[in-house]
């Protein structure tokens, strides 16, 4: 085996796993505008349509994203009138963001997306469970989690 082997774009883990992301993401673009929403706004609001009333850290912790990126994503949902925060009553320092009426309401609209990604990705569900899996354990991996 040659010494520079190991740097072979065919022998990356990192660039499928990077192509396939991107790809998805760019799928759910295209579907996405039709809500007028991003990618990580969509992912957003699916946390909040299982549970509402998620605190910012619990919500960054879920999505793994940082204040820094989920601060100016809340206002720009805030904005669009899809959510609100507010102060935790036992503790003020505690923020907790609740869908609104209207942020409620795009679940409804939001629902077809997922079923029109998976006819785009040429999986068996069984091959999509096993997927899902192995990233689950990989960003475990990663996290430390």
């Amino acid at each position: 085996m040659d010494k520079y082997e190991s740097l072979k774009l065919d022998n990356q883990l990192c660039f499928p796993l990077y192509a396939a992301g991107k790809e998805v993401v760019r799928k759910y673009h295209a579907l996405l505008d039709e809500l007028g929403l991003t990618y990580t706004q969509y992912i957003t609001l699916m946390v909040l349509w299982e549970t509402d009333g998620v605190s910012v850290k619990d919500l960054g912790g879920r999505l793994l994203l940082d204040s820094g990126t989920l601060t100016p994503l809340l206002k720009s949902l805030e904005k669009k009138g899809f959510v609100t925060r507010r102060r935790g009553d036992a503790d003020e320092r505690m923020v907790f963001v609740y869908l609104t009426e209207e942020g409620l309401a795009l679940r409804d609209r939001a629902v077809g997306i997922p079923p029109r990604i998976a006819e785009c990705v040429n999986l068996t569900r069984e091959e999509a469970k096993t997927l899902y899996s192995l990233l689950n354990k990989l960003i475990s991996g990663l996290t430390g989690e």
